[in-house]
């Protein structure tokens, strides 16, 4: 980008913790952003941590940032680094958000869980707002930057935009990927009543002192509605055009889940129709796979123990970005599972994006009246179940392995376009 061309663009601050080599759906979303606002006349110049601790790796994203993007980093201390001291697997867990049933956890991991929710507010992050600000304070002045973005999780990361908004008076746009307090997760940080006060305290102040509030969900929207007259637009993850991947579709009828299976999302109603189909219909048994792409819990090996699947089962853990799609366009089936609670209605996970554009049919399992039972009837990208509709679920399962046979299995869908990375950065520049 020319000296002239960067004149007539408004610049604007982005401050996220999570940014390439990061890996996970947290970096994709302001990566797309970054990728298209300067074909909106924007700047963006982006901060982010030194020396982060991420709990997930994808060095194949750092290709995709672009090399005319200003990226300014600042060091962070994070406690996870010495935790790992002391149990390097729950350290990573937790810092994924992934934490195990009560009856599961061991005593470091309790103990861990308690210091991480009571004495590091809002999250273990906390630690690089004071010396962020510090920075942010002197560039802001310097590059005479009128406006700034911050993005979480991490929530701490907005208290830099709260200091900075008291303390300059920039406009500050606040994005929430997730929700803050009402998040599944929240629950399981043994959060004594004194360390939940401050959470809402805290969240209610990033919400009334911001200027603009960007969520993710409608459902996300009206929960805020409750605490803030601010103005609450909703801005969606979405899809990309992905660089061309060579595969072969599966000769297998593969089922495939892409992202963490955590304990509590565990679709025994899923096992239960799959155990089913697999005693009942030889052909069935013979071609079916179940992929599971991700970090999966003891938990859910458990019930697939239970319900005689293991043999079926192909387990690959992480794998990069790249991968992912190529799986995600290889697989017969692609599965989307959620967590059967009112807290999860709001949670869209930005693979439904990725899994809506890639010809395959879905099956998704959560609770009624979410987001993402919405979107997937909107756009006939797939069939959402809750988690008592056994009986549809196993007939949609056994019409697909027909289609599957006569070679006529796949997606038809509509409306995709307003879904795109590109026209979802255009809302985004309009606000800026």
């Amino acid at each position: 980008m020319s000296s002239k061309e960067r004149m007539n663009k408004k610049k604007v601050l982005i401050i996220t913790y999570y940014w390439p080599p990061a890996g996970g759906p947290g970096v994709q979303r302001w990566l797309k952003f970054v990728k298209y606002l300067p074909e909106f006349d924007v700047e963006p110049i982006v901060f982010v941590p030194k020396n982060p601790n991420y709990p997930i790796v994808d060095d194949s994203l750092v290709s995709e940032v672009s090399k005319d993007v200003t990226i300014i980093n600042h060091p962070i201390n994070e406690p996870y680094k010495w935790a790992g001291f002391f149990s390097n697997k729950s350290s990573k867990t937790i810092s994924k958000g992934i934490i195990a049933d009560e009856k599961e956890q061991s005593l470091i991991e309790k103990l861990m869980l308690y210091i991480r929710g009571n004495f590091f507010i809002p999250d273990a992050r906390v630690g690089w707002v004071k010396p962020s600000v510090s920075f942010l304070i002197d560039y802001i002045k310097k590059e005479s930057i009128e406006k700034i973005i911050t993005t979480g999780p991490p929530h701490s990361v907005h208290l830099i935009g709260l200091q900075l908004k008291q303390k300059l008076g920039v406009k500050w746009l606040v994005d929430f990927r997730d929700p803050w307090t009402t998040i599944g997760y929240h629950k399981q940080l043994k959060l004594t009543s004194a360390s939940k006060a401050k959470h809402k305290s805290l969240e209610k102040q990033v919400l009334n002192t911001s200027d603009q509030i960007i969520v993710t969900s409608s459902v996300t929207k009206t929960e805020f509605q409750n605490i803030t007259n601010k103005p609450i637009e909703v801005i969606t993850n979405g899809y990309d055009n992905e660089s061309t991947v060579d595969f072969e579709m599966d000769s297998k009828f593969t089922l495939s889940h892409i992202g963490s299976l955590l304990s509590k999302r565990n679709p025994e109603i899923l096992w239960r129709v799959l155990n089913e189909l697999v005693n009942e219909n030889v052909d069935f048994s013979k071609d079916f796979q179940l992929n599971l792409i991700g970090s999966v819990s003891k938990n859910v090996l458990k019930s697939l123990k239970y319900y005689d699947l293991s043999d079926y089962i192909n387990e690959l853990g992480y794998i990069s970005h790249k991968e992912a799609i190529k799986y995600q366009k290889k697989s017969q089936l692609l599965l989307l599972i959620e967590i059967d609670s009112e807290d999860t209605k709001c949670i869209i996970p930005g693979k439904l994006f990725e899994y809506m554009v890639s010809n395959r049919p879905m099956v998704a399992i959560g609770p009624n009246g979410s987001d993402v039972e919405k979107i997937i009837k909107e756009t006939n990208t797939g069939h959402y179940f809750n988690y008592s509709d056994y009986e549809s679920l196993k007939r949609i399962i056994l019409e697909h392995y027909k289609a599957f046979q006569n070679n006529t299995l796949q997606s038809h869908p509509i409306g995709l376009q307003k879904y795109h990375r590109k026209a979802l950065t255009k809302s985004l520049a309009n606000l800026i």
